[in-house]
Parts: C-alpha cells; structure tokens; sequence
C-alpha cells in the first residue's frame, strides 16, 4: 500500500497554505482567501486569484481569509478550501487512497480548536490527520537537532500569530503565542498612512508597503515608494511617496512586543536551556522573520 500512498504535509497558516507531499517537495504554496459567490454558495476561485479579489469583489461576491490568528474561524470555507488544494496536488484513484495530513497548529490552542483542525481536514478529504506544533514543524525544517538534550529557540513569525518555543529533546519546553504577527504589521501600516497622510489604503497595498520597503531597524539609506489610495476628506484617488525611515518608526513598536514576548520566553526557560540558547542563538522562521 506504501507504493501509492500520498502522504501530505500542511501548513494551515492565517495568510498562506503550503503543502507538502512525500518525495516531491512542496507542491502548494497558495494565500488562504477564498473567493465564493454569496447567492449560489459556489467557490469561485482560491489562493492567489481569490487573493486578487480582496477589496475589489461585487456585491454577490466575497473575498475571505477563512482562517483568523492562526485558527479556523469559518469551518466550511477552510472545508472547501483544503478540498481544493488537496485535489489539485494529489489525483485520487481507485489506487491511490486518501491522504494521511500532518498539519501544523499554533502552540497555545485548545482542544477545541484542535478538533475542528482535525475535521476540517477530514472532511476535505484526508484518512488520517495528525498535528504538529509549528515550533516543532519549524525546528525539524530548519535541521535543528532538537533530538538532544540542548535547548534551541524558534520564532515563528506568520500571518496571524507569533509562536516563540524553546525546544529540547524532541518537544516543547516553554512557549508562547500571541497574536502580533505579519497581519499586524500591515495593520499599523494603514492606521498611519491614515492618521498622518488622510489617506486610506487597502490591506494588500499596507503588505506591498512592509514588503518593498518595511524595516524594523534603521537603514543606512531611506528608500521611498509611490502608494495610491483614498483621500480620507475628498474620497478621490491620491498618491503620496513613502520613506522607509517612517515605516521603520510605525514597525517598531510592534516589533517591540515581540522583543519583549521573546524576553519573557526566556524569563520562564531553565537556566541551562537560556545558557544553550545563547550559543545556539534564535532560529527566526516564518514570513514576518523578512522583517
């Protein structure tokens, strides 16, 4: 049965689903929006193309993150979403049967939202699920020997939330999960180009900006970008040019807290794991960690 089996690997992320299958890499890398006609019920489109959609959609459309902080926050959309992606990687025949999934979940969720995890997935068809702690999942990707008995730090910065863990001994240690992560950068994006420019701007254009030119420490040379959006006032089209040293100051706070959240990981960590730590040092990961 081994010959055909299509095991999957799955990162259930608040901004993005990636999928990995057995000897083939990762075979999905898609945003997690999906994009359904209100009156119909019917899926229009997922992943990057629904992801085009957000903000510009029709009244019968909606454009949505399924997925909010890490966690399921509409069952039937992920449902639907995950049946997409887990028929488009794997060709189910009369050969090949369901697939087992190993997901990845944040380190501080409940039992309940495990469960729905576990649901969703199965009744997007896999046989079995099984979930990992995204530390754990971050560590094993990033070839940390987490088999020994020496302590190594993961942050995991994502879309929704932050997992810090302190590993050691293949399990987790200490750890936290708080919910300043990518989504809440771009937040702080848009709240200040509002407040200080009357311009108000789309949460895909506040991402552009973190991306092309967001910093959380000073830069030796300021860079700018053009960003259109709404004047506040007049509700007409309006550009204006961004500097990098005023994104660095909106960024930093929230970074801060990330700083400080880190702190008091290591704060609750035996001596001898922060000793370990401070020669193995951090293991940033996740797509904030660009930052």
């Amino acid at each position: 049965m081994q010959l055909f089996s299509n095991d999957l690997g799955v990162d259930l992320g608040t901004s993005n689903v990636l999928i990995y299958a057995d000897n083939k890499g990762i075979v999905a890398r898609e945003p997690s929006v999906v994009a359904i006609d209100k009156n119909t019920g019917k899926i229009l489109q997922v992943g990057a193309a629904a992801r085009n959609m957000l903000g510009r959609t029709p009244g019968n459309v909606v454009a949505m993150h399924p997925l909010k902080d890490g966690v399921i926050s509409d069952h039937e959309m992920t449902v639907k979403m995950l049946e997409t992606l887990f028929r488009t990687v794997s060709k189910a025949s009369l050969f090949t049967p369901k697939p087992r999934v190993v997901i990845c979940v944040p380190s501080g969720v409940t039992e309940v939202e495990e469960r729905t995890v576990i649901n969703a997935a199965i009744e997007a068809g896999a046989r079995r699920v099984y979930l990992i702690e995204e530390p754990l999942a971050a560590a094993l990707g990033a070839n940390l020997d987490i088999s020994s008995p020496k302590g190594h730090m993961v942050v995991d910065i994502g879309g929704g939330t932050t997992d810090i863990a302190v590993l050691s001994m293949n399990d987790v240690a200490t750890s936290s999960s708080i919910k300043i992560a990518g989504i809440a950068f771009d937040e702080a994006i848009a709240r200040y180009i509002r407040r200080r420019h009357g311009v108000i701007i789309g949460q895909v254009t506040a991402e552009e900006v973190k991306i092309q030119i967001g910093s959380v420490y000073p830069r030796q040379q300021d860079i700018s970008m053009t960003v259109k959006g709404r004047d506040a006032k007049t509700g007409m089209p309006r550009e204006l040019e961004l500097l990098s040293s005023e994104i660095y100051e909106v960024l930093r706070r929230p970074a801060r807290q990330l700083a400080d959240e880190v702190l008091s990981v290591l704060e609750d960590t035996s001596p001898e794991l922060v000793g370990d730590i401070a020669e193995n040092g951090i293991t940033l990961t996740g797509g904030g960690s660009q930052l």
